[in-house]
């Protein structure tokens, strides 16, 4: 892929992520309630998730017409030039639903199954993340890099849980074995964000179960280009299965430490 159309997407995806970012930051209703549910009960689509994703898909076919589209709230579309956007117009639902900070517009673009992009925007922060694969992760014009990485019962890990019973009450289990053994716990409730945490170094490292992957496409990427490993069960990449980044000398051990509490299965 050229540098050229590399920049392209990398401005286009920013610019898609400010649009929805304002629209969800300046457009929700005060009595905004739940749309539709989709796993279970608990697992919830606001009318925001819906029109932003609108709105991003909107802009993108505007922009690059010929490109394919995996979006959580149900846009799909194959394109043929080989580019592939995977949207998520709100991740942290249950949390932009409370009035809570924590959520985030995640846009990536892939090429060949890779991702070649990512933008993560927080508007709630006032930050938005990015990354192009092999130039580095940023947070506006700051560079970032990972926490040198602490010894396991040294690191603060973020993580975050499921919306099915049977799943977590298997991760409950999993925390529960996990968490005498580390700093200490966050749960966010973003994936997109606890990723970028990673790479600025508010987290030591991060690992979930039942990711999608317009949960992580442009979160990993971010981590990654900022120093982090990420991956899922020992030699897969990270996938719905697991997730889990983390600096090097940290990610084998947090890795392995997983798969020994099963955390990839319910």
């Amino acid at each position: 892929m050229s540098d050229t159309l590399k920049d392209e997407l990398l401005a286009v995806a920013l610019e898609a992520a400010e649009r929805a970012g304002a629209l969800l930051r300046d457009g929700r209703p005060a009595d905004l309630g739940v749309a539709a549910t989709k796993t279970s009960p608990i697992d919830v689509v606001t009318e925001m998730d819906i029109a932003a994703e609108k709105l991003i898909t909107g802009f993108l076919a505007e922009r690059r017409p010929a490109d394919g589209v995996l979006g959580e709230e149900g846009a799909s579309s194959a394109g043929t030039s080989g580019v592939r956007w995977v949207v998520d117009p709100v991740d942290g639902t249950v949390n932009y639903l409370y009035g809570l900070p924590s959520w985030a517009v995640s846009i990536a673009a892939e090429t060949d199954g890779e991702t070649v992009v990512g933008v993560v925007a927080a508007p709630m922060r006032g930050e938005t993340y990015s990354a192009v694969r092999g130039r580095g992760a940023f947070l506006g014009g700051r560079r970032l890099a990972v926490r040198p990485a602490p010894p396991l019962d040294q690191a603060l890990i973020g993580t975050g849980f499921g919306y099915l019973t049977a799943r977590r009450a298997a991760q409950a289990e999993v925390l529960r074995g996990l968490l005498p053994e580390v700093r200490d716990i966050r749960r966010g409730g973003s994936a997109a964000i606890d990723l970028c945490d990673v790479a600025c170094g508010r987290l030591d490292g991060y690992y979930e179960r039942g990711l999608n992957p317009w949960d992580y496409a442009a979160g990993a990427l971010i981590a990654r280009e900022a120093g982090a490993l990420t991956g899922g069960r020992p030699g897969e990449a990270e996938s719905t299965e697991l997730t889990v980044a983390a600096p090097p000398a940290l990610f084998e051990r947090l890795q392995e430490r997983l798969e020994t509490l099963g955390a990839w299965h319910d």
